[in-house]
């Protein structure tokens, strides 16, 4: 593989793997995400209560990981892959998942330094969901489009 193909493939990991890291700043605190998503969620539900609330934008940061973590293995699955006609899926698979796990780990130790920010283990778990929901997708995807 060449140097080029190592960057279109490596690029788009690092660049969302910024963006992950930015999303971790005090900017995206709990308190500053609930100035927008809560007015969201009373404009789509006038008559949610307060706890409700709370617990509905609790429920959106942590799709959120999800989303951030989905998105993660689908790069990861892809910069491994690197194009390749092989048949490695598995192989790809298991990579994509210890680098994801360690971009999430990683993560959640920042956020530890981070004021207004909390570092949680089970935000760890939360993103590698979400990266192995991309991971068996991307996986699958590969199988049957090999076997047609």
């Amino acid at each position: 593989m060449n140097s080029n193909n190592n960057v279109k493939y490596w690029f788009p990991v690092i660049l969302w793997m910024c963006f992950i890291f930015w999303m971790s700043t005090a900017m995206f605190g709990a308190q500053n995400t609930s100035l927008i998503i809560e007015p969201i969620l009373r404009f789509l539900m006038p008559s949610i209560s307060h706890k409700e609330l709370e617990h509905l934008h609790f429920l959106v940061r942590k799709l959120a990981h999800l989303t951030e973590y989905f998105i993660s293995g689908l790069l990861l699955f892809r910069a491994f892959r690197s194009g390749s006609e092989e048949h490695h899926a598995w192989r790809w698979a298991v990579y994509s998942f210890f680098v994801l796990v360690l971009i999430a780990a990683t993560d959640e130790y920042h956020q530890s330094f981070v004021p207004d920010r909390t570092s949680s283990v089970v935000d760890v778990g939360v993103d590698a969901m979400g990266g192995v929901l991309a991971l068996v997708m991307s996986t699958l995807k590969r199988r049957f489009a090999r076997s047609t």
